[in-house]
């Protein structure tokens, strides 16, 4: 737990961080949060450090990096811009990162091992990871975990029928639909993302 202080500390060296692209001084640090001692500043420093909030480069005075930022930069890459998958097109290098957070993490998602090739005609295949996000019902047509008798669960497209029964539609033409009365049936998350890892 930091006190009151040490997240006003934080608070200012995150804003000077935005704002100026380097870490502030001791003597700024104290200005910025109101004292006039060096080494009262020099002390919620290293209680942040401590803390893990921040972390402490020697030998540069201006060494304080933000552990948040070097955390999130682990979870993201260069976005260099785009490539034809048909006719090529010019390329054009990009400067922009794909935060890789946005695509796959949040407190309501998990990721599933596929295994089987009941959807390999959209591209999902055995030994793949599907980032699903959790929730207990979904639209016509999209791909859901459904639990099914409380026991097994599968990756299927999802389909309601008039007669109240839930069809359950495989992406490949050699395995037939399931379908089975809705009471049989708990939806438990939707498709948001897949990765394939190639070596």
């Amino acid at each position: 737990m930091l006190t009151a202080t040490q997240h006003k500390t934080l608070t200012f060296i995150r804003r000077y961080l935005k704002r100026r692209g380097y870490a502030p001084s001791l003597d700024e640090i104290a200005e910025g949060i109101g004292i006039t001692s060096k080494g009262t500043a020099h002390r919620h420093v290293q209680a942040l450090a401590e803390a893990g909030r921040i972390r402490l480069i020697a030998g540069r005075k201006r060494g304080i990096a933000l552990v948040e930022e070097e955390e999130a930069s682990k979870l993201s890459l260069p976005l260099l811009g785009a490539i034809a998958a048909g006719s090529p097109i010019e390329a054009i290098a990009g400067q922009d990162r794909l935060d890789l957070a946005d695509y796959l993490l949040g407190d309501n998602r998990y990721a599933l091992q596929v295994k089987g090739d009941s959807m390999i005609d959209i591209g999902i295949l055995d030994g793949d990871l599907v980032i699903i996000e959790r929730c207990d019902t979904a639209d016509d047509h999209a791909i859901v975990v459904a639990l099914i008798d409380d026991e097994e669960a599968t990756l299927k497209r999802l389909k309601r029928l008039k007669s109240g029964r839930i069809k359950l539609i495989a992406e490949n033409p050699d395995i037939p639909p399931m379908i089975y009365a809705a009471k049989r049936v708990r939806i438990q998350g939707v498709l948001v993302g897949q990765l394939r890892r190639y070596e």
